[in-house]
């Protein structure tokens, strides 16, 4: 049996996320109300079905694709705690990120207080250095040193660089940094995966990679998009079985499953407007039967035409919904 989290020092953090922080964990979106007010009840109600019906075994909140950026600190909290009333904080990876040093430190302290088990802090914006690897270690080891539960770098081309698999190993020394998102080209993350090996569980938040990873990589977390729970219903939940299978070593029907798939992917992406991506998600997400809401700005809303046009794309993409909840 795992020890209870309470139990895990700092110094235990990598062997317990090595033992407990794998599957799929996926990147949740924030439903809004049309007043801009979040949209609690179903907050809830998507993480409880993502959880129960589509056997998604973690949820990234208030990240990128939350829109944290629209958020006020006390909104980012709320949507931490309800997310760990709701699911529990081994199910729970809280996103810290901010410009503000302070902030990434108040948030991260609130998530440990709550009873999460991991928090993700991405690389700053660092515009004005040319050479930030320093900058970045001490950065980290001032937030690994501040809590004590597992915490997840990620680095992305929108901070204006991306850190090295030589710095991410570096930083991997830290005892609490157990994982990382890390959106660069294969043969990048295949590379820190070489190089860090049991200190640090690399992913990357593509699906239509996670399976080769899987095969070729031996990795165990997808960490983390909204695919598992834009391309699954509860009927239909063929992200989930490719993956299963894949864990136990049967991967060429891993590999049939996965790429039947594809419609749907296609028509996800065939749908989508140039710069409307969260518009777009919320909107699948009611055709699921899931709460998508509004965004704020400065994100973009779909117009009617759009809405058509994904609506079309959806009812031909082959998602099996019988038994499923009913779309919108």
């Amino acid at each position: 049996m795992n020890p209870p989290r309470a139990s895990v020092t700092r110094t235990d953090a990598k062997a317990y996320a090595r033992i407990n922080l794998k599957g799929i964990w996926a990147a949740a979106l924030t439903p809004f109300q049309p007043d801009g007010a979040i949209d609690e009840d179903g907050f809830r109600r998507n993480l409880r079905h993502w959880v129960d019906d589509l056997g998604i075994d973690g949820v990234f909140v208030s990240g990128k694709q939350g829109e944290f950026f629209s958020m006020s600190l006390a909104e980012r909290k709320r949507t931490f705690d309800l997310a760990v009333a709701e699911i529990g904080g081994s199910r729970t990876i809280l996103s810290c990120s901010d410009q503000n040093l302070d902030t990434v430190i108040e948030l991260a302290r609130h998530a440990q207080a709550i009873g999460s088990d991991y928090i993700v802090v991405h690389a700053p914006v660092l515009h004005f250095l040319t050479k930030q690897d320093e900058t970045l270690l001490a950065y980290y080891r001032t937030v690994s040193e501040a809590v004590d539960i597992g915490i997840a770098l990620w680095s992305h081309p929108d901070s204006g660089y991306l850190m090295s698999p030589e710095l991410c190993a570096r930083v991997a020394e830290l005892p609490n940094v157990v994982a990382i998102k890390y959106s660069v080209p294969r043969e990048t993350y295949a590379r820190l995966t070489r190089l860090a090996g049991d200190r640090l569980i690399v992913s990357t938040a593509s699906e239509e990679e996670w399976l080769d990873n899987i095969i070729e990589l031996g990795w165990q977390l997808y960490l983390c998009s909204s695919p598992p729970y834009l391309y699954q219903t509860s009927t239909d939940r063929r992200m989930r079985d490719y993956t299963d299978l894949a864990f136990k070593g049967d991967h060429a029907r891993a590999k049939v499953v996965r790429d039947g798939l594809n419609p749907v992917r296609e028509a996800f992406k065939r749908s989508r407007p140039p710069e409307k991506f969260h518009a777009h998600s919320k909107y699948w997400q009611e055709l699921l039967g899931q709460a998508g809401g509004a965004v704020r700005r400065p994100m973009l809303e779909l117009s009617d035409a759009e809405k058509e046009a994904t609506r079309r794309a959806f009812e031909s993409c082959g998602l099996k919904l019988a038994g499923a909840r009913s779309a919108a």
